[in-house]
């Protein structure tokens, strides 16, 4: 099943999501007034690798698990030296899309029907040029518990944050419930696309 084509949904998205904000809240001790940029450049971030749903491979176009730390880790330290709008926003936008690559290895692999387990393509490591297995601590994106781990991450960002950051949090959680309703019957109507 390795050749399949990258159907699988990649909705553990509302769950990276909701970490935006969670990585964020250092700021609201140390620069509150930056707090909203931060979490908010957070979600951009988080959702940034599963755009490669659309263009590319999924799980291996835009998910370095590996080299989004090389420019985290600069961009972390300047804006923890110069904090600034901009800065903030590099760093946690690149944060959570590193966080997002290294988390999808957590879940089920990169195909269509996940709980059966078919694949050992979890998310692509390119310095090693290889797939790192995926490890199914949550089974795949839509079970179960990926619906109740983003509800539980989402609580800091519910009572820490914002209307804007409020905002996006619960829209997540709505396409987090609703996704995981359907995720099951997904399948049925996505192969008839990609075969």
């Amino acid at each position: 099943m390795d050749g399949q084509p990258s159907a699988d949904q990649g909705m553990m998205a509302p769950t990276h999501v909701v970490v935006g904000p969670v990585l964020a809240l250092p700021l609201l001790a140390v620069s509150p007034e930056l707090a909203a940029t931060g979490a908010l450049a957070g979600i951009v971030g988080g959702i940034v690798p599963d755009l490669d749903l659309f263009v590319g491979e999924h799980r291996k176009t835009l998910h370095y698990p590996v080299l989004y730390w090389i420019p985290t880790v600069p961009a972390v330290a300047i804006a923890a030296l110069v904090p600034t709008t901009a800065t903030v926003a590099l760093a946690l936008c690149l944060t959570a899309a590193a966080v997002h690559s290294v988390t999808d290895a957590l879940g089920g692999a990169r195909e269509l029907a996940p709980w059966e387990a078919t694949s050992d393509l979890g998310v692509y490591h390119h310095t090693g040029r290889r797939w790192i297995p995926p490890r199914r601590i949550i089974r795949y994106d839509g079970a179960p518990e990926d619906v109740a781990l983003s509800f539980v991450l989402a609580v800091p960002g519910i009572f820490w944050f914002g209307e804007s950051v409020r905002t996006a949090i619960a829209v997540a959680l709505i396409v987090a419930a609703v996704y995981g309703l359907i995720r099951k019957r997904i399948p049925r109507y996505v192969e008839p696309i990609v075969e």
